[in-house]
C-alpha cells in the first residue's frame, strides 16, 4: 500500500506544476487576442465616431441635445412682438430667455474648438468667446450712448460670477460631497483675486479723483485717467494669459487628490463631438444671432424700466448677467459636483477677471474709438460694492478648501447686493 501511495503522491506533484505552467502558457496568448480585440474594437469606435460626424448630427448636439434650447424659440418670438406690439417689458423678458441658450451653446462650442488649438490658443479663445455676450450687448448699448447701462451691466456680471455662481458652485459641491473637505489650487485662486483687487484699484482711482474735486482738469484727467489705466489693465491681462499658460503653467496644474489619472479615461473625455471647421461656423452663426437679439434687448431696458416698475440699475445690474453667466453658472455648478473644484474657479472667478481686466478696458478702448464718453468711474455705489464682494471672495478662497456653508454665505451676499440695487436710484440717469 505504501509505494502505491507514494505513487500517487509523485504523480499528483509532478502534474500540479505542470498543468499549472500549461495554464499560463494557454492563458497569455488568450489575454493578448483580448488586448489586441479591445484595440480594434476602440479604434474602430474611434472611426465610426469620425464618420458620424456630419452637419446633422452636429446641428442635432448644438441646437437640440441640449435641454436649455427649449428657449430658443423665444429669440424669434420677442423680435415678432417687437414689431407687432409695444410692450417692451415682454419683449426684453423674451430677448432675455432667447439668448440664454445661445451663450450657453457659444461657451460650448468655444470649448469644442478649444480641442483642436491647444491649451494655448484655447484660452486665448475662452477670454474671447467666453464673455462675448457681455462684450456684444454693451457695444450695442455704447452705440446707442447708454454709458451706465454698460457700466452697470458689466459690474453685474463681475458681482454675478463671484457671489452667486462661485456661491451656488461651493453649495451644491458642498452637499454632494459633503462626507470630504474639497480643495483647490490656492495658489492660482490668489492670482486671479490679486487681478481682481488691481481692476478695484483702476475702478476707485477715477471715481475718488472726480468726487473728491482734485482733477488738473475737470471732466478731462477723469477720462484721461481712465483710458490710459484700461491700456495698463490690458496689458496686465495679456502678461497674465503669458504667465498661466506659456510660463509657468505648473502653477495652474490641478490639486491631485486621486492618485494617477488613468490615461484611457482622458482620452474618452478629451474626444470632440464636432468637428474643428463645424466649430468655427457655429461661432459665427451664434455670435451673429446673439448680436441680433441683443440690439432688440438694449432697445427694450428702458420700456422695461417703466412697464416692470424696475430701476434701470436692477436690470442691468442683477437681470442682464444672468443672461451673459448662464453657461458659467451651469457648468461651474456640474464641476463642483464632480468635485474639479479647480475647473470650477476656472470659470467662476477667471471669468470675473477676464470681464474687469479685459472687457470693461476694451469698452473704454472701444467707446474712445467710437466717440462715447465710457470712462472706469463707476460711481461711489457701484465701485465700493464691488471692493467689498472682491474682499468677501479673497477671504472665501483664501485656505484653498470648499464646503456648503462657504457657498451659503456667498449667496446669502449676493442677495443683499441685489436688494441694494433694487432700491438704488442711479443718480447719473439722464446719461444713460
Amino acid at each position: 500500500m505504501m509505494p502505491m501511495e507514494e505513487k500517487v503522491d509523485l504523480e499528483s506533484d509532478e502534474e500540479i506544476p505542470f498543468s499549472a505552467s500549461a495554464t499560463r502558457k494557454k492563458v497569455q496568448p488568450f489575454d493578448s487576442e483580448i488586448n489586441i480585440a479591445s484595440h480594434v474594437d476602440m479604434s474602430k469606435s474611434w472611426i465610426l465616431k469620425r464618420i458620424q460626424m456630419g452637419p446633422l448630427r452636429s446641428i442635432y448636439i448644438v441646437l437640440i441635445k441640449a435641454k436649455i434650447n427649449m428657449l430658443l424659440p423665444f429669440g424669434p418670438l420677442a423680435i415678432l412682438l417687437h414689431y407687432l406690439t409695444g410692450k417692451h417689458g415682454l419683449v426684453f423678458l423674451l430677448s432675455m430667455l432667447g439668448i440664454t441658450p445661445l451663450a450657453e451653446r457659444l461657451g460650448y462650442v468655444t470649448e469644442q474648438l478649444a480641442f483642436y488649438t491647444g491649451p494655448t490658443v484655447g484660452g486665448l479663445l475662452n477670454a474671447t468667446f467666453g464673455n462675448a455676450t457681455e462684450m456684444i450687448i454693451s457695444i450695442y448699448a455704447l452705440k446707442s450712448g447708454m454709458i451706465r447701462v454698460v457700466q452697470q451691466s458689466l459690474l453685474g456680471s463681475i458681482l454675478s460670477n463671484m457671489l452667486l455662481v462661485l456661491g451656488c458652485a461651493f453649495f451644491s459641491g458642498g452637499i454632494a460631497n459633503h462626507q470630504k473637505v474639497q480643495v483647490f489650487n490656492k495658489a492660482a485662486a490668489l492670482v486671479n483675486s490679486g487681478l481682481l483687487l488691481m481692476a478695484v484699484m483702476g475702478i476707485m482711482f477715477p471715481a475718488v479723483l472726480h468726487f473728491t474735486h482734485t482733477e488738473v482738469h475737470f471732466g478731462k484727467s477723469e477720462m484721461a485717467l481712465s483710458r490710459f489705466s484700461s491700456c495698463i489693465m490690458l496689458i496686465a491681462y495679456g502678461s497674465y494669459l503669458f504667465f498661466q499658460l506659456k510660463s509657468q503653467p505648473n502653477l495652474y496644474s490641478p490639486v491631485d487628490e486621486g492618485g494617477v489619472n488613468d490615461p484611457e479615461d482622458s482620452d474618452d473625455e478629451e474626444v470632440p463631438e464636432i468637428t474643428q471647421w463645424e466649430t468655427i461656423g457655429w461661432l459665427a452663426v451664434l455670435t451673429l444671432w446673439i448680436s441680433i437679439l441683443s440690439g432688440y434687448l438694449v432697445d427694450a431696458i428702458q420700456g422695461a424700466s417703466d412697464s416692470l416698475n424696475m430701476p434701470v440699475a436692477f436690470i442691468s445690474v442683477i437681470l442682464l448677467p444672468i443672461v451673459g453667466n448662464a453657461a458659467e453658472h451651469a457648468s461651474a455648478i456640474m464641476f463642483a459636483m464632480k468635485d474639479k473644484l479647480d475647473i470650477t474657479i476656472g470659470v467662476a472667478i477667471g471669468s470675473s477677471t477676464q470681464i474687469s481686466m479685459f472687457v470693461i478696458p476694451f469698452c473704454v478702448v472701444v467707446g474712445w474709438c467710437m466717440g462715447q464718453p465710457m470712462d472706469l468711474n463707476f460711481q461711489l455705489f457701484e465701485t465700493a460694492t464691488l471692493f467689498i464682494s472682491v474682499l468677501v471672495v479673497a477671504f472665501m478662497l483664501q485656505d484653498g478648501t470648499s464646503n456648503y456653508f462657504k457657498g451659503f454665505m456667498l449667496i446669502l451676499c449676493y442677495l443683499i447686493v441685489a436688494a441694494s440695487f433694487f432700491v438704488h436710484v442711479d443718480l447719473e440717469k439722464d446719461n444713460s
